[in-house]
Parts: C-alpha cells; structure tokens; sequence
C-alpha cells in the first residue's frame, strides 16, 4: 500500500507477540532454521504447557509470603504472550551475529547497571524508590519493540512530514519526522536526556529509518549507555505484513553492534489506554 505523496503507508495497527526467542537457545546453537515439523512440535509443547498451568491457577503456591504472592499475582487472563513461533522459521529473532546469540555485555558494563537491578528487586521504602517499570516511566517491551508479556501492540498513523508510532507498553508514542535533515540542522546536546531517546528519521528507499540517542540513564535499551544508537527499520511487505528490524550499538556496552529481525502482523485490535 502507497500513501498519496508515492511512499510506502506504514499506517495501522500492528501485532508483534512471538514466541520465537530473541537469542538463539543453546539446544538449536548450530541450526538457524527449523523445519516444518519442529516447529508444529515446538508450538504444540507451548499450548500444553500453558494448558497445564491454566490447570493449576487459584492453588496456593508454596512457599510465598503475601508481598511475594502480591507481586506476582498476575494468572493468564493478563497475558498475551506469543503462541507461534516466526513465519522466518528462524530459531532467533537475531540475525547477526550470524549465531543468532546477544554478544556478552562488558564487566564494565554490568557495574555501571548494578544500581539499575539492584533497584528492581528491592523492597522499596516509599513510593519514589519504586523501580522504574513499576512507575511506568519504561515499558518492557517497547523501544526497540520485543514479544512480552502483554501490550504487544503498536500504532502507526503517517503524514507525509512526521510518523506516529504508539506502543500500547505504558502508552510509549513518539512522533518522528520523516526528514529529519530539514528540522534539525543544530542536532541535540549530549546533556540532553529521554526516557525514550531522541528520534529522528528518513526513507531509505522504501524502509523508514528512525535513529534514537540521548537516552535517559538505565532508560537505553538492553542495558546499553550513554553512547547507545538504536537504529529501526520498518518495511512494508504487503496489506498485512511490517518487517521490523532493530540494530543496538553501543562500545561500551558490547564489543560489537547486534540485530534482530522480525515481521509485524496487521490487526484490527485496539490500542487501548495503558492503567499502570
């Protein structure tokens, strides 16, 4: 589909759950793709799993104390996980390294994040020492987009001068020009900080490109710093199908830059408010 001005509409709403995971797991390290019938294997084991837990909701579970019970007191009607594996049949979301793997973060890397975990696992005095998930300031499967729990929905509605892009993950939208050469001639200071980065964009050929910096800290994605670059690529393939790519880089943080690859589903689902 074509806008009227002859670029590619990336406008509507979007499915991204999955369950194929981001890294490529240990028992299919030597094998990027499945076949047809691993596959019918491997989503028949997912809904009997979850078939058999469904079974077991509303019995108590040992062994958690109140606030524990609490904090995990979510059953199944509050998930939307991902029950198909991609149509790529690849055993990773991640297409390079061509392993398919995460690279290692840096020990640095880990020290300067401690503060981070050590902040989602405690047992907060008040409410201003709530981590930052838990006070909606970050989602957990948005910017780049990944396959979670729940809100694995996106929005976008296009002009020919910015792109809307709405994850349903505590409300994350962002507004994008589409030549972003025409509006930032100044470029932002690198004291100037996001909770989701600065966005610019610009069409490569058919391909929407979005180019995100400035990320607040322990804001940037997967772990990654100051220096993060988070480059999209969004690409329509046909009426109901977004190719979706994403590449972390960040020196700091891995040796080398990684991306992963995955297609989007059209859907006639709404984005709805997010209640934290």
């Amino acid at each position: 589909p074509m806008t009227t001005w002859g670029k590619p509409s990336l406008d509507g709403t979007w499915d991204f759950k999955s369950a194929t995971p981001l890294s490529r797991p240990e028992r299919w390290k030597d094998q990027e793709f499945l076949t047809e019938t691993e596959v019918a294997e491997y989503e028949k084991a997912i809904r009997e799993g979850r078939a058999a837990r469904l079974a077991t909701e509303g019995e108590v579970r040992e062994g958690l104390d109140g606030q524990a019970d609490v904090d995990v007191g979510y059953n199944s009607g509050f998930l939307e996980l991902g029950a198909k594996l991609a149509d790529s049949l690849r055993t990773s979301l991640i297409v390079d390294p061509p392993g398919g793997q995460m690279p290692a973060m840096k020990t640095r890397a880990r020290e300067r994040n401690k503060p981070y975990y050590e902040m989602q696992t405690q047992s907060p005095a008040g409410p201003e020492m709530r981590n930052l998930t838990d006070r909606c300031l970050i989602g957990f499967n948005n910017n780049p987009m990944r396959s979670g729990a729940y809100n694995n929905i996106m929005q976008i509605v296009q002009s020919q001068s910015h792109v809307a892009i709405q994850v349903e993950m505590v409300n994350d939208h962002r507004i994008v020009p589409t030549n972003s050469a025409s509006v930032n001639t100044v470029g932002i200071p690198a004291s100037t900080r996001f909770w989701k980065g600065y966005s610019s964009g610009n069409w490569d050929g058919d391909t929407f490109v979005v180019t995100t910096t400035n990320f607040k800290q322990f804001a940037a994605p997967f772990g990654t710093g100051a220096a993060a670059v988070l480059t999209e690529r969004f690409t329509r393939l046909d009426e109901n199908t977004l190719e979706y790519e994403y590449t972390i880089e960040d020196p700091e943080t891995y040796d080398v830059p990684w991306t992963a690859r995955q297609r989007m589903r059209r859907t006639n689902d709404d984005v709805y408010e997010y209640a934290c």
